[in-house]
């Protein structure tokens, strides 16, 4: 499961103008025109996936439920996979 609060870089009590906001800088940083990194188009894509589903209240709704369940039932895991998307958006 991704982290697309840390793709993003927000908070997950971020509001939505918060989310607009950062998926507009991200995406402007990643957009593969702008950006010859290798692996850019992979990043700007996760970027449009996270922004899909937190900008939508209703997917992020579903979205967090689904986090804090996988959070509760496996997590160890789920907390490497979000300190690994963390740490990965922080390097950035």
């Amino acid at each position: 499961m991704k982290d697309y609060y840390a793709i993003l870089g927000i908070a997950s009590d971020a509001s939505g103008d918060a989310v607009r906001a950062s998926y507009r800088r991200k995406a402007g940083q990643l957009h593969p025109d702008r950006n010859t990194d290798p692996t850019a188009t992979d990043k700007f894509r996760d970027v449009q996936e996270a922004y899909e589903t937190l900008s939508d209240p209703d997917l992020r709704h579903a979205y967090d439920e689904n986090r804090r369940r996988n959070l509760l039932e496996k997590p160890l895991e789920t907390a490497r996979e979000i300190w690994k998307s963390y740490m990965e958006g922080v390097l950035e």
